[in-house]
């Protein structure tokens, strides 16, 4: 230990430009993808309509990107290499920034940390060709080449061999470059993108045509797939000076993490917390736990209501209202999900299918088997018992009553193990969840009712009395009047007690007792930081969820008609309260296929 090191004093010493671009290169180039992004956004700062990517090695030995923008011309090639030289902005506005580079950084970033070579011709103009390699910029000299720029970039982070130890494997880097590419396809369908690994195409999205929101959805179709854009919905909604565009999936075809889900603000796809935020919330009482929406949106605003210039990635944002922001997206989804009704995922139906064809077929057939007499009338005996069953299965048939034009959930023709409702629809049928429906059903008109004239309240006769421990009791207490806003009015009755005095006049009779302690476990799950709305309405749903037509129940055909209209008529119909679908559609092509009637 040096005891005499506070004597020292320190020298400071103004960094070579090698250095000072080493260090811009950790903080913009973090591995083979960062380059890939500012190359490609280069790209598109110059008009590209066609931007060719190749990389070698996941992108260590080589990321060339080739398009056909305006170029530069010779003279401007070295200045190109030089740090915080730009072409963007003139450095009087910082905020008024139009373009996705602004910084000079990105190429004598590169140039510092691996063998850098441009090659660049503007239209009628000579071509030329400018290496860098560790920082040292070798003279412009003249060459053949089309108008456009392509930029070669060799061993990375050769001159930063630390920085190599950070990469993980070939295939790794290749999946992030090509996700990088793929983001930045979705928010320009007018531009050709293809990307080439190891001489292989593994990317390609040809530039689209017609109208902009037409190019999106099918650039979208092609990058994020067919089922995607098969199970959104269009968001179109405008605030303050900020327009939000996109495509939203339903609830139900929500994914396990959230790795569909892309922003967008003036086109540059960003990770932003605030946004992020805004769109699990706009999700809130919509998604099962531990289910994420997916999502593809676009927020453009006047360049001077937003920063970009907070990350050194612009991965990150900042507007000037964010609360502003957060409304827009959080009310555009809610609006666009309730206006989506009764609708489910179509993928839904496509498992069902799946789940009935997995039955594993006979292992050989004997074609020359022929059964006797004896054995066909015994394969057709009908009185003979159901192995396993001591009694029929549970099903009950309806008349086969007119289905209405009009109602995409058709005709209740039975309900199966007292809970599940066949229905016959114009081309096909649904199978629906009658408790989680009827749930949903409840959950909403119960929502309508506490904003619109609060929840109508009905006295019991004799209050109900729920023994808790003393610290439950003290907890559901200290939201007493917010639960007497919900129809549910509680007092304290000693010691862990309470008693439940009214109750909500439109639910059907409760178990008191479990329905306290969902609410419990609401108040619990959603935390004291948390806001009262998402704690209401998670009070509202166990009650909408004690209060619905039971498992087991039989139904007639008019309740079970009745059920299916009101589902019609419902917005977020299509999945329950936790988030799960409530129904199910096979097509009627498709169950043929499956029964070999067709191709």
């Amino acid at each position: 230990m040096n005891t005499h090191a506070h004597h020292i004093r320190p020298v400071i010493r103004q960094l070579d430009e090698a250095t000072a671009n080493r260090i811009a290169a950790g903080e913009v180039v973090e591995r083979p993808a960062s380059a890939v992004k500012e190359l490609v956004e280069n790209a598109l700062d110059a008009g590209a309509a066609r931007i060719d990517i190749a990389i070698e090695n996941g992108g260590r030995r080589l990321i060339r990107v080739c398009d056909d923008g305006c170029g530069m011309m010779p003279e401007d090639l070295p200045l190109a290499l030089s740090r915080h030289a730009t072409s963007k902005i003139d450095g009087s506005d910082l905020l008024a920034i139009r373009s996705f580079g602004f910084r000079g950084e990105a190429l004598p970033s590169l140039g510092a940390v691996g063998r850098l070579t441009i090659t660049s011709r503007t239209r009628g103009g000579e071509g030329a060709v400018i290496a860098v390699a560790g920082g040292k910029v070798a003279p412009a000299r003249p060459a053949a080449a089309n108008p456009g720029t392509i930029v070669e970039l060799r061993d990375l982070f050769f001159a930063t061999p630390a920085r190599l130890k950070f990469l993980r494997g070939d295939r790794a880097e290749t999946m992030a470059v090509a996700e990088c590419v793929r983001r930045l396809a979705m928010a320009e369908p007018f531009v050709g993108f293809t990307l080439t690994a190891d001489g292989k195409e593994i990317f390609r999205a040809d530039a689209e045509g017609g109208a902009l929101f037409d190019a999106l959805k099918t650039r979208l179709s092609r990058v994020m797939g067919r089922d995607f854009i098969d199970n959104a919905i269009a968001i179109d909604a405008e605030r303050d000076g900020l327009v939000l565009t996109g495509f939203a999936a339903l609830p139900t075809y929500s994914r396990g993490a959230a790795v569909a889900q892309h922003l967008y603000v003036n086109g540059r796809p960003v990770r932003d917390k605030l946004l992020t935020g805004a769109l699990r919330a706009g999700y809130m009482d919509v998604l099962a736990s531990g289910r994420h929406p997916a999502a593809v949106l676009y927020l453009t605003c006047d360049p001077q209501l937003v920063d970009v210039n907070v990350h050194p990635a612009k991965a990150e944002v900042r507007f000037r209202d964010p609360q502003g922001a957060r409304g827009l997206l959080v009310g555009a989804l809610r609006h666009g999900l309730a206006n989506a009704g009764h609708r489910a995922s179509s993928t839904l139906g496509d498992a069902t299918l799946a789940a009935f064809a997995a039955e594993p077929a006979p292992r050989a057939y004997r074609m020359d088997y022929r059964p006797s007499a004896p054995a066909i009338r015994a394969s057709l005996d009908l009185q003979a018992p159901v192995a396993g069953f001591a009694e029929a299965p549970s099903a009950r048939t309806e008349d086969p009553a007119p289905v209405p034009a009009d109602a995409p959930l058709g005709a209740a023709r039975a309900q199966i193990h007292e809970n599940y409702i066949i229905a016959q629809t114009e081309d096909g049928l649904v199978i629906v969840d009658a408790h989680a429906a009827h749930e949903r059903l409840v959950y909403e008109r119960l929502k309508a009712q506490a904003a619109a004239t609060g929840i109508a309240r009905q006295a019991l006769l004799i209050p109900e009395i729920v023994d808790l421990s003393e610290p439950d009791a003290a907890r559901i207490l200290a939201v007493a009047a917010d639960l007497a806003g919900l129809g549910l009015v509680i007092e304290p009755f000693g010691g862990g007690a309470v008693a439940v005095r009214e109750t909500p006049a439109m639910l059907t009779p409760l178990d008191l007792p479990a329905l306290i302690r969902d609410i419990l476990d609401d108040l619990a799950d959603q935390g004291a930081s948390d806001r009262l709305r998402a704690r209401l309405d998670a009070v509202l749903s166990s009650m909408a969820c004690h209060g619905s037509v039971r498992s087991g129940r039989r139904m007639g055909a008019e309740e079970m008609n009745a059920l299916l209209r009101d589902m019609e008529r419902t917005p977020k119909s299509g999945q329950c309260n936790h988030g799960r679908p409530t129904w199910v559609k096979l097509r009627l092509s498709d169950i043929e296929r499956l029964f070999g009637r067709k191709d």
